[in-house]
């Protein structure tokens, strides 16, 4: 902080009171000494808090100074009776400061407690800011994927469950037109940790001939279980296995999950 936020602060104050911490004392002493405007202004409370007390102390004028030194010199043996009048306006003025340092504690703790009452509305916003924008997000992916599904220029393939797992079925959605093929993997289980779908491109004459044209990555993260692949011109099959992370140059047949001719 600059000079004029450690003055508007309230520190100096309870520095004055003498109500903060060792550690805090000593930072503001040895800041004090090199920078004369936050000594000043010390000075000042200091000088403040001298004058508020000595507000509620009676003054004593020159002639009850010789009326109180007169009972004085009637002798020993006597007792006077001292007003205690005096001594109860001390005290009220001891404790006027008192309130009054209770007082700027208060405020200055109701100050911090203000800040931190701002810095977790911030953070909520910050939160429901990437919530909207995660929502919107996924608004627009499920608008883009509705957009693929009712595409009247898609020719859909039905892949069939194999043996490793007849109950599987899958999608593909290839649009000639726009270059783009989808693939509808809803009906596939959730692979094992370290496992991944990948999409094969089949040729089936002369001899089969695989290419891969892209994994099912983030299987577990993408709710719509519908995933853009690489584009494939003279696709006869699809087939989909299950291969370890990464996927593999060749398919493992014997994990062969869905299956479908165009």
């Amino acid at each position: 902080m600059n000079s004029k936020e450690y003055i508007a602060s309230g520190k100096l104050e309870l520095y004055v009171y003498g109500l903060l911490s060792e550690a805090e004392n000593i930072e503001i002493a040895n800041l004090a000494k090199q920078n004369k405007e936050i000594n000043d202004e010390i000075i000042s409370i200091e000088n403040a808090m001298v004058n508020l007390s000595s507000s509620f102390s009676p003054f004593l004028s020159a002639d009850n100074y010789e009326k109180t030194k007169s009972k004085l010199d009637l002798g020993a043996n006597k007792t006077i009776l001292l007003n205690t009048k005096v001594n109860r306006y001390n005290y009220i003025g001891w404790a006027a400061a008192a309130i009054l340092i209770v007082g700027i504690g208060y405020q200055y703790n109701q100050q911090i407690s203000f800040k931190n009452e701002i810095v977790t509305l911030e953070n909520e916003k910050s939160k429901l800011n990437e919530i909207v924008v995660a929502t919107q997000s996924e608004i627009e992916q499920n608008k883009s994927i509705i957009n693929v599904i009712r595409d009247s220029n898609n020719k859909i393939i039905t892949l069939a469950g194999q043996t490793v797992s007849p109950s599987s079925s899958a999608k593909v959605y290839w649009n000639k037109n726009t270059q783009t093929v989808y693939v509808d993997a809803s009906q596939l289980p959730e692979p094992p940790q370290g496992m991944v779908y990948q999409v094969w491109s089949l040729k089936l004459k002369p001899s089969l001939t695989p290419t891969s044209i892209g994994l099912l990555d983030n299987f577990k993260t993408n709710d719509s279980r519908i995933f853009k692949v690489e584009n494939t011109n003279d696709a006869e099959a699809f087939g989909i296995t299950l291969e370890p992370t990464g996927g593999s140059k060749n398919p493992t047949m014997e994990q062969l999950y869905t299956l479908g001719t165009v």
